[in-house]
């Protein structure tokens, strides 16, 4: 199936008629309403250290390469439900980091994780998934074109994923380190709305990808969004973060924005919460 403006635009529709497309950007009725245009979260502090920071919720990772993952350990999301239910926080997304070590195309287990996830996901309310493709799991070629024999295998086992994370209500979000055009072939070529691309800014801005353009491009493609700009406080470092607002803003975007910031004080709920004012103003 070939996945054309059209009719992932049909597709969307008809989920927004089910209600799951607002649960798959951000809002569960368990897991608190979005109230607002965007929720700012973050991958490097925990849930108690978010709500000393003011943020919205925070980014897990669904743990290390093994059979079975540390997410799909019942005990393990009771516990991440007693902290939200503390702290009155959610969990934005799931990370998928273990993909870098052990990637999604070769590895044997790596359907099963995608299945424990998606239901661990389900379980916990988290609407977002972030399939990682870094290190081994790169999927860009030393020419800058894709690795086709690795790109055939991700497509096959995220295209038999998807409908299990659409009846979950769960987007799988793809970060890479391909440009915008070589992320929407592949989506194409997966051709289900349940499949879309998790866009870092700091990752784009490294790779010389014109960050603004991209965003405007992918549109609805785009599931939620890393903010990090290298070793310093956001709006400090090299990225010119006032027209990747204007451009997140452009294409009606309602979601996650996730820190996956440094810690430049080593006090990470100070740093935390810096960051997220920085992005308050920002959006004001």
């Amino acid at each position: 199936m070939t996945l054309t403006r059209r009719t992932f635009l049909q597709g969307a529709l008809a989920t927004i008629a089910g209600g799951e497309l607002l649960t798959a950007l951000g809002s569960h009725a368990a897991g608190g309403v979005l109230t607002s245009r965007l929720r700012i979260g973050s991958c490097v502090v925990n849930l108690e250290q978010a709500k000393q920071a003011a943020l919205d919720g925070v980014e897990i990772r669904v743990g290390d390469p093994a059979d079975r993952l540390r997410i799909a350990d019942p005990a393990v999301r009771q516990d991440y439900k007693e902290q939200m239910k503390r702290t009155g926080l959610v969990i934005s997304s799931f990370m998928m980091g273990l993909l870098n070590t052990a990637p999604l195309a070769s590895d044997p287990r790596a359907p099963a994780w995608l299945e424990q996830s998606i239901d661990a996901a389900r379980d916990l309310k988290v609407a977002v998934i972030l399939v990682a493709f870094f290190g081994k799991g790169n999927l860009l070629g030393p020419d800058n074109q894709l690795k086709r024999d690795e790109v055939r295998a991700v497509v096959g086992r995220l295209k038999a994923a998807a409908p299990r994370a659409a009846d979950a209500g769960v987007v799988l979000a793809i970060e890479n380190t391909l440009s915008a055009r070589q992320n929407a072939q592949i989506l194409e070529e997966i051709g289900h709305q349940s499949v879309r691309v998790y866009y870092d800014v700091g990752n784009s801005t490294s790779r010389g990808y014109n960050v603004v353009e991209e965003i405007r491009f992918l549109r609805e493609r785009i599931a939620c969004f890393h903010f990090k700009d290298r070793d310093r406080y956001l709006g400090e470092g090299t990225i010119q973060f006032e027209p990747i607002a204007s451009a997140i803003t452009s294409i009606n975007y309602h979601g996650w924005i996730v820190m996956e910031t440094a810690n430049p004080s080593r006090d990470p709920v100070a740093d935390a919460r810096r960051n997220a004012a920085f992005i308050r103003r920002l959006f004001a």
